[in-house]
């Protein structure tokens, strides 16, 4: 918007004057300094960030509607303590999504559909698959750097000497 505002001024041969808000940023500021804050619990903000926040919601309720939405999935991961809690926040969470309308958590929504099974064995005890992602990138970066094997043998075995 804004600088549909600059372009307008300069085919009138004016001096665009953005407008400031109540912390003394423009909006372009704005958008640009609250990208951090939206990647931290509300909790963990600054107090600059909480003023950041509340002008930042008060301008653009959609980035509030999707803030709170991933606010809600982080949650769910964080307290939920069995199954049964979990899975119930979870369709919640997708009925919040969908009264949203945001095609952005539509990705997202499916994903949890059809892996849900998959997606709550997390709350049995809280363990992830991200040691055996680890070990896979460190084979195939292993693997990289021996493109052509000639013996497959001796690259398994340097393979589980190196990373057993």
């Amino acid at each position: 918007m804004e600088n549909e505002q600059i372009k307008q001024a300069r085919s009138k041969q004016k001096s665009f004057e953005p407008q400031e808000l109540a912390n003394g940023d423009t909006r372009k500021l704005l958008l640009a300094r609250s990208r951090y804050l939206l990647y931290k619990a509300p909790n963990n903000w600054t107090e600059n960030q909480n003023t950041r926040a509340k002008i930042l919601f008060d301008e653009y309720p959609d980035i509030k509607t999707a803030f709170h939405l991933v606010q809600g999935l982080r949650n769910i991961f964080n307290t939920s303590t069995s199954i049964e809690v979990a899975y119930t926040k979870l369709a919640h969470w997708y009925n919040d999504v969908e009264k949203a309308g945001f095609k952005a958590f539509n990705t997202t929504a499916n994903t949890i559909t059809i892996n849900y099974r998959a997606i709550l064995n997390y709350f049995i005890n809280r363990s992830t698959n991200a040691s055996a992602e680890s070990f896979n990138a460190k084979i195939k970066a292993f693997r990289a750097q021996f493109r052509s094997v000639k013996n497959l043998e001796f690259f398994l075995y340097r393979l589980t000497t190196i990373f057993a």
